[in-house]
């Protein structure tokens, strides 16, 4: 049997200085106990990584991209519509990639069996979507504006309303997971995940914008949140995926 290719990829400049967080930020308590102690070891990518499982249209269902239609009744709180771009380094757009979200319902809380903290499940909402961007790169979700929940890191610790995205290449190794955050959040100020980004432009390219002509009159909200995998506008990724 033939060894398995190794594939000899493009190199790209790593991000510019300061835009993602260190691995052991001294206010996030948890990256003492989950940071890599050793020096990292580049594992070169086979051909099976990269060329498998596919990530087409095939795989996606019809209300993947609507997650307050996925039950007979409607999930509780304020309907918003996010959307954005996924755009390289040279702003050209990435064409038939697979974004995922996930996030806490209107009152702060997952559906997932970690999170018992006293706010209560929605039985209309999974806080889960998946979508594949156009040939402008846009991809665009409808959901619920999630809500604040406490996080236990420190003192009275409240986690600011975020939604997790992750973003795909043509296979699952090649992902990257970033947060999405709302605009003027009150608590930003003492969220450590927030603040371990040391540049400060970097930081606020976590926030959406509120788009008034996106806002659907009567019915939902919108807000805009472009995803730049490279370059000197790179988006903030994590270099593990984070639970909280």
């Amino acid at each position: 049997m033939a060894a398995p290719t190794d594939l000899r990829l493009p190199r790209y400049p790593r991000e510019p200085e300061g835009t993602n967080a260190p691995l052991d930020f001294d206010g996030y308590n948890s990256t003492k106990l989950r940071h890599p102690s050793q020096p990292l070891v580049l594992l070169p990518q086979m051909l099976t990584e990269v060329t498998g499982p596919l990530l087409g249209p095939g795989r996606l269902g019809e209300l993947d991209h609507d997650l307050t239609r996925q039950h007979d009744g409607e999930p509780q709180g304020q309907r918003i519509i996010v959307s954005g771009r996924l755009l390289d380094g040279d702003g050209r757009p990435i064409r038939n990639s697979l974004v995922e979200i996930w996030q806490a319902n209107a009152g702060g809380r997952y559906r997932h069996t970690g999170d018992r903290w006293p706010s209560p499940l929605d039985p209309n909402f999974d806080g889960l979507g998946r979508a594949l961007t156009d040939d402008d790169g846009r991809y665009e979700f409808t959901t619920i504006k999630p809500g604040a929940y406490p996080w236990k890191n420190h003192d009275n610790a409240w986690r600011p309303a975020h939604i997790h995205f992750s973003v795909f290449g043509s296979a699952f190794t090649q992902r990257l997971v970033t947060q999405m955050y709302f605009p003027d959040d009150p608590l930003f100020y003492q969220d450590p995940i927030f603040n371990s980004i040391p540049d400060e432009k970097a930081r606020n390219r976590m926030i959406s914008r509120f788009n008034l002509e996106r806002t659907v009159p009567e019915w939902a909200m919108a807000f805009d949140f472009d995803i730049v995998v490279r370059g000197s506008e790179q988006s903030v990724f994590e270099d593990e995926e984070d639970e909280d």
